[in-house]
């Protein structure tokens, strides 16, 4: 297999640094008014303190998620944002499918865990009946990656991997996916969950 790195960013760039200057806007209005709240009762000081309290993780936050990019080389997943992180897939302590759910709109990924790093990968975002979705091609490195483990848990990932490929192929709408289906399974109201690896198992078998 190539080690040439294949990119792994569900959303392009121009839409990353559009969200993190609204996360960055938002900070801002929120310090601003805890702030100035805060200053009217304990004074100035107090004021300007909160609001940078507040506003610098946010900001930061931001700026992380500008800067973040992911790939895969060979079998290691890498991310970027202020420094590396890497998590070679064959020798991974943990395999999860973790389910976000913010504003209305879920991310479907694959969490890693290796050698004291983790990594959330987004497979899917998915809004409503519609939604993004990694590419063919990223797929189906990461599916021939997964079964190169050779243990349960890869293969049974690999699988749901090659399921969501060929639901694709078939033109399915994205209601009918694999990813779609089992980002529908975690309860609402939750922001971030992972799902039972027993219940992915037994979905995993149930699909052609």
């Amino acid at each position: 297999m190539s080690d040439e790195p294949i990119p792994l960013d569900l959303l392009d760039p121009a839409t990353v640094r559009k969200r993190a200057r609204t996360v960055a806007i938002g900070a801002l209005i929120v310090a601003a008014a805890f702030g100035g709240l805060l200053g009217l009762l304990a004074g100035r000081a107090a004021g300007v303190a909160t609001a940078a309290v507040l506003f610098l993780p946010l900001v930061l936050l931001a700026v992380s998620e500008a800067r973040r990019r992911v790939w895969l080389a060979g079998h290691v997943l890498s991310v970027r944002a202020f420094g590396t992180r890497s998590v070679d897939l064959h020798t991974a302590d943990t395999l999860d499918l973790l389910v976000t759910d913010v504003r209305g709109s879920r991310t479907v990924g694959l969490f890693v865990r290796g050698n004291r790093k983790a990594i959330n990968l987004a497979l899917a975002i998915y809004a409503g009946t519609g939604g993004r979705e990694q590419g063919v091609f990223a797929l189906r490195k990461l599916a021939d990656v997964l079964a190169g483990r050779a243990d349960a848990k890869g293969v049974v990932f690999s699988e749901l991997l090659v399921a969501q490929l060929k639901a694709e192929a078939r033109g399915l709408p994205a209601a009918d996916r694999p990813l779609y289906q089992l980002g529908s399974l975690a309860p609402q109201g939750r922001l971030a969950q992972k799902l039972n690896p027993d219940a992915i198992s037994r979905f995993v078998s149930t699909l052609d």
